[in-house]
């Protein structure tokens, strides 16, 4: 790794990561475009990337939301949270046995999209 690429990333991290502690994320909505876009990874080493990254900061993100109450709200969400939680486990579990099928030139489109309707439904939601 050439040093221009070192301080490269842990410039992106950093903002990433000062991003994710605010919002409550655990980065991969940011990731995954930024390692496609500026580093030219593959898609799909860039979500195994994002996936190692992502534990780290969902640590410091949990931690410091336990630390001031934030969570406080999971009491009255709990039914909520499980549901979520059960629907999420399972789309990993087939995503991964995915992961080997599905085509780049299809998850590439499909992050695009993804991008953009979030983008917009942010956007008209604040």
């Amino acid at each position: 790794m050439g040093v221009s690429l070192a301080i490269a990333g842990v410039i992106v991290g950093f903002g990433i990561g000062v991003v994710a502690a605010l919002m409550g994320v655990a980065g991969g909505e940011l990731l995954i475009p930024t390692i496609v876009l500026l580093f030219g990874v593959d898609i799909k080493l860039a979500g195994s990337l994002s996936l190692a990254v992502s534990l780290p900061t969902m640590i410091v993100g949990f931690t410091r939301y336990s630390q001031d109450k934030s969570f406080s709200i999971i009491k009255a969400k709990k039914s909520f949270l499980l549901i979520m939680a059960a629907g999420s486990l399972l789309g990993a579990f087939i995503g991964g046995r995915l992961l080997g099928v599905i085509p780049v030139s299809l998850l590439l489109p499909i992050l695009a999209v993804i991008l953009v309707v979030s983008s917009i439904k942010v956007w008209r939601h604040s």
